[in-house]
């Protein structure tokens, strides 16, 4: 009878010889010994054959493992895919996107094809056939070898989990056995590489999302936050939607998020200490010793993005809207366009809010900070209150006004300079006028076109004023200083024309209250609005 051993079967061979006691002491050439030439010459040898053959040692245990069957196996397949790629010459397989040689657009040098390049993770797609307990075994093999970058082994997690879960990248597990997938993805995470960067934020985030999904342990949910919060620069909007649990009124799981962003705030901060504490041995797996400029600018575009996304649902309580954006208020960033984006949405599809809300959310931006095109968007939002409408026009007419003068700080009535926001951030404190009710009001369509052409004259007014301030600085006589004054006062009148259109329909009746500023984007000061000509005077010429 002719027996035909292969990958499938001798596995199954060699227990039974060793059930059977088939040594070599009992006859040579015994079928223990055949068995053992064939692995170690043939199936070993071979990649494929390899992985065939430790896929069949599951279904024999504990022979197969007493035997080093499983040992040989996994030696095998890490020493073959931690070889350098030039000396690849077995058949693998690689179905994603392919290097220009393997399509056949290499370039070729004196009519002769140069020698096709293997692409350094060749043996990811191979393993994914492995079952998880397998692949764990294998992949632990090849870390421990030590010459395979993270880069890779990272990839070859990925590709793991695409296969084996699939709908992972939608964040949608679509079928089996919740304890098997829940098991994936806790290996998964434990043998993510150590080093930062060598995951892609977006698939650490899938992994976020399925241990969500399948209730994974609390310190595996822990250990992802951590590593995505170290590069949370590189996640997109779309990454961070996490579907709320079921229950929840709200459409995404806006606290996971926070903490994430929490996280990122944290390791920034206390960067500088952990850089002189933490050991070498340990910078790697611990936080990052520094965080550039350059990711702050980014995570805060990031939130600012999410917050616009998570503004269309109308179940967002206004606190975590306002909680999420001031996380990142300390982060300099040049433009406040996508957090304007981001209130206008909120403000649009919430409209019942009320007035002391909408100046909570109002004073997130900074309305020094938008470019013209927000600019002429906002002035003409019937969303915004009134003050927010005016700080906006008076800083685009400050911009015209620089730009036409050269210079960086145009001067302004006083009564202007009262109703603008003090600091660089647009907060400051200040008592308000009895018409702060008033200015928190939203003003209507005729009232925005009141301000926009009365804000045209003004800002020519301005401009000769501004011309009359810099003719004054170079001459240094008196002669100009007054002519500057009177410039001055011409366009305080011409605000005072503004505000008198604003108010003539308004109640001013009222007490005087005071308030903290840091509540709106900015507020106007009683003593500066009421200030009479001469005392506006005093104020500009010095």
């Amino acid at each position: 009878m002719t027996v035909t051993l292969n990958a499938y079967n001798v596995i199954a061979a060699r227990c039974a010889a060793e059930y059977l006691e088939m040594y070599e002491t009992i006859e040579k050439g015994n079928l223990i010994y055949k068995i053992e030439v064939f692995l170690n010459s043939s199936i070993l040898r071979s990649w494929k054959d390899s992985i065939i053959v430790l896929q069949t040692t599951k279904s024999l245990l504990p022979w197969s493992e007493e035997l080093k069957v499983v040992s040989h196996c996994l030696d095998s397949i890490a020493s073959k895919a931690s070889i350098e790629t030039s000396k690849v010459e077995w058949s693998y397989t690689y179905n994603r996107k392919k290097l220009p040689s393997e399509n056949g657009n290499d370039p070729h040098w004196n009519g002769v094809r140069k020698q096709q390049m293997v692409p350094k993770d060749w043996w990811v797609e191979d393993l994914c056939e492995l079952q998880i307990d397998l692949y764990k075994r294998v992949i632990t093999t090849i870390k421990t070898k030590g010459r395979i970058s993270g880069d890779v082994v990272g990839e070859a997690l990925k590709a793991y989990a695409l296969r084996r879960l699939p709908g992972l990248s939608k964040g949608i597990i679509q079928s089996g056995d919740v304890m098997k997938n829940r098991a994936l993805v806790e290996t998964i995470v434990w043998l993510l590489p150590t080093k930062k960067g060598s995951v892609p934020c977006s698939f650490l985030l899938m992994l976020l999302k399925a241990a969500i999904m399948l209730e994974c342990g609390e310190m595996g949910r822990r250990e992802l936050m951590r590593r995505i919060s170290q590069q949370l620069e590189e996640a997109t909007v779309t990454d961070l939607l996490i579907q709320a649990p079921s229950g929840e009124t709200t459409m995404y799981d806006v606290d996971i998020v926070r903490n994430l962003v929490e996280e990122f705030v944290t390791q920034e901060q206390s960067a500088p200490q952990t850089d002189s504490i933490v050991d070498n041995e340990f910078q790697e797996i611990g936080s990052p010793v520094f965080v550039s400029d350059a990711s702050k600018v980014m995570v805060a575009k990031l939130v600012d993005g999410y917050l616009a996304e998570i503004a269309r649902d109308p179940n967002l309580p206004l606190s975590k809207f306002v909680d999420l954006s001031e996380m990142v208020s300390s982060f300099s960033r040049p433009s406040h366009d996508g957090l304007y984006r981001a209130i206008d949405m909120y403000l649009k599809e919430h409209p019942g809010i009320s007035k002391s809300e909408r100046k909570r959310i109002c004073r997130l931006m900074d309305c020094k900070k938008l470019s013209v095109d927000a600019c002429m968007h906002a002035v003409q939002n019937e969303r915004l209150p009134l003050r927010v409408v005016v700080q906006v026009l008076f800083f685009e007419q400050v911009r015209a006004t620089t730009l036409s003068v050269g210079s960086s700080t145009p001067d302004l009535p006083g009564s202007i300079k009262a109703l603008l926001p003090g600091g660089s951030h647009g907060s400051s404190r200040s008592a308000t006028t009895n018409t702060e009710e008033d200015w928190d009001a939203v003003p209507t369509m005729e009232e925005l076109k009141a301000l926009k052409g009365e804000l045209a004259t003004l800002r020519l007014a301005s401009g000769e004023g501004g011309g009359g301030c810099n003719r004054s600085m170079n001459d240094g006589t008196k002669n100009n200083a007054e002519k500057v004054a009177a410039h001055k006062m011409k366009g305080l009148l011409m605000s005072r024309k503004i505000f008198s259109k604003l108010w003539s329909t308004k109640d001013r009746s009222g007490e005087n209250s005071s308030s903290d500023t840091s509540e709106s984007p900015g507020s106007a000061n009683a003593e500066e609005t009421k200030s009479t000509p001469s005392r506006s005077r005093r104020q500009s010429v010095s």
